[in-house]
């Protein structure tokens, strides 16, 4: 298991993950003060351009005491069901104003599927996934993709990235089923279509490439064209509209 901000799957022999989350600060030059004294009083002190309209309108909900609106286990997959993370494995965040989502990120879960969603439901963790594929291809959303899950042990890749858990281990080919391809693909097309994420392999990596990581996963099993080939099919059929059913 894998913690300071990076997911279950398989180390490298050696070497340590670079970098850990930490809470958002406002923006360079945007007191806390400013964005609590509104647009009314930038027009009329003529500085407009110190505060644009559409910075206070990213930043607005970081004053303290001030929260954007949430429902309950949300979906941003269709096909998935809820089943929250602790809230110590990942980070408040309002994607992609504050920060580009650019990449999808996959993951190798080292063990069962229930082991990845207890895991992501410990506190001590202290890493997890936005979501977990099974080898029956079932889906479980924990984190909103908002927000910034404490996936890569790197803290730009977390910040532009969303972190799919594939139920299984590197060394073991058999786990990577047909049911499991073919959801992942469905999965990380939707994102793409989302957050207008390129459907190519500079954007869609593995644990392993991303910048000073431990993890070896996806592992050398995975077969990178076979999944490619399925997400650009899967990038051409209707997107699954989103609900708010909550499980778990």
């Amino acid at each position: 298991m894998g913690n300071n901000g990076s997911t279950r799957g398989a180390r490298k022999p050696s070497g340590k993950s670079a970098g850990s989350a930490s809470r958002k600060k406002p923006a360079d030059g945007v007191s806390r003060r400013a964005l609590l004294i509104g647009g009314g009083a930038v027009a009329a002190a003529g500085t407009a351009a110190v505060l644009a309209r559409d910075q206070v309108k990213r930043l607005w909900w970081q004053v303290p005491g001030v929260e954007k609106p949430r429902k309950p286990g949300e979906l941003d997959y269709a096909g998935a069901t809820w089943v929250a993370a602790s809230e110590a494995n990942w980070r408040r965040a309002d994607r992609p104003d504050d920060f580009p989502v650019d990449r999808v990120i996959i993951h190798v879960t080292q063990g069962s599927f229930a082991s990845a969603v207890k895991v992501f439901q410990d506190p001590a963790h202290q890493a997890a996934t936005h979501y977990i594929v099974g080898q029956d291809g079932r889906v479980v959303q924990m984190i909103r993709e908002l927000d910034v899950a404490y996936q890569a042990g790197n803290r730009s890749y977390n910040e532009r990235g969303v972190g799919i858990e594939h139920e299984g281990f590197v060394d073991r080919p058999k786990d990577l089923t047909k049911a499991m391809y073919e959801s992942s693909a469905r999965l990380t097309a939707s994102i793409c279509a989302r957050h207008g994420i390129p459907v190519d392999r500079e954007h869609i990596i593995g644990h392993v490439e991303v910048p000073g990581t431990d993890h070896t996963d996806p592992g050398p099993h995975w077969d990178w064209d076979r999944y490619m080939e399925l997400v650009r099919r899967a990038a051409t059929a209707p997107t699954p509209t989103p609900s708010a059913k909550a499980s778990g």
